[in-house]
């Protein structure tokens, strides 16, 4: 086992600060990213922000990672502020503070120069994800030819995020034996952010999608198969890779245009959908929050669209 751990860490590729620091620097720096975040989107957008911010600090004239001082952060997050939105500068910053938090506790540092620095001021009351009218999803959901494989994997694709209020990296994560029988119902289980696992009973239309898609397709004989899947190329039929993000992206945008939506809609737009009509036909908040498996309520709400329908009743009372 300890011949799977270098001796060693390489400063080759390491920021200039960071390497200045020797082995011990470069250690805990490499286990910050590594060992601490698990999730692989995380890691990366702190990857970024890190590795700018420490060439900033370089260019600076700064040479050690003990050698920052608050104001570089701050000035650093100043700039930032001048081309990217709050959400995306108080996550650069949360990159910066937690990795001199992970420094200090290792001992290369001793204070954490971000610990001080607030970021710019973000509410959000309402979420930016556009929302389809339930005749809209309805009318994409049957718009889909399901005579072939890739139609019956499309629409249950869709129906699985709408009726279950399931990310699409939840989704496309499932296999084939997350689709399952309880207590007379068909069950889904999802693995959403952070590994929680979360199931749900499928709506009686999801339902039916799901299994007529498992056992026209043929998957069912492959339980720990991907359930969503790639179509050959020139076969028409699924593979055993599962479907990319990019790929349900670019078939959303395909499904949509076919069905004559305007709304520029992506994969989140069928949670958002779904979280929507739920709460419009007497869905609680709660309920809404247990369902889409959010920490907060607060979350919830943002994906609460049933104000605009009032808002837009009253701009129409401006009789010109």
């Amino acid at each position: 086992m300890n011949a799977l751990v270098p001796a060693r860490v390489s400063t080759a590729h390491l920021p200039a600060l960071v390497a200045a620091g020797g082995e011990s620097a470069a250690r805990r720096f490499v286990d910050f990213f590594t060992s601490n975040i698990r999730n692989r989107h995380t890691r990366e957008a702190y990857g970024r922000a890190v590795s700018q911010f420490l060439a900033w600090c370089e260019a600076q004239g700064v040479r050690s990672l003990g050698d920052v001082q608050p104001i570089h952060v701050a000035a650093w997050i100043e700039e930032q502020t001048l081309e990217a939105s709050a959400p995306t500068v108080k996550q650069r910053l949360a990159a910066i503070r937690h990795l001199f938090d992970w420094l200090v506790v290792g001992h290369v540092v001793d204070v954490n120069p971000a610990h001080a620095v607030r970021g710019p001021k973000h509410i959000v009351r309402k979420g930016k994800t556009p929302v389809m009218e339930p005749a809209e999803a309805r009318a994409l959901l049957d718009s889909i030819d399901v005579t072939t494989p890739v139609g019956l994997r499309d629409r249950a694709l869709l129906a699985l995020m709408v009726y279950s209020f399931a990310r699409i990296g939840a989704a496309l994560g499932m296999k084939v034996e997350d689709v399952y029988h309880e207590h007379r119902r068909l069950w889904v289980r999802l693995r959403e952010k952070g590994g929680k696992r979360h199931e749900m009973p499928c709506h009686h239309n999801l339902e039916a999608y799901l299994e007529t898609y498992i056992e026209r397709s043929g998957i069912a004989a492959d339980p720990k198969g991907p359930l969503f899947r790639t179509i050959g190329r020139g076969t028409g039929q699924l593979t055993r890779t599962p479907l990319p993000r990019a790929n349900a992206y670019a078939m959303v945008q395909r499904r949509a245009a076919a069905a004559g939506i305007k709304s520029r809609i992506g994969n989140h737009s069928f949670r958002a959908t779904g979280i929507t009509a739920y709460l419009k036909n007497g869905g609680t908040l709660e309920k809404a929050a247990s369902m889409a498996n959010h920490a907060s309520t607060r979350t919830t709400q943002l994906y609460d669209r049933r104000s605009d329908e009032v808002t837009l009743d009253e701009v129409e009372r401006v009789g010109i």
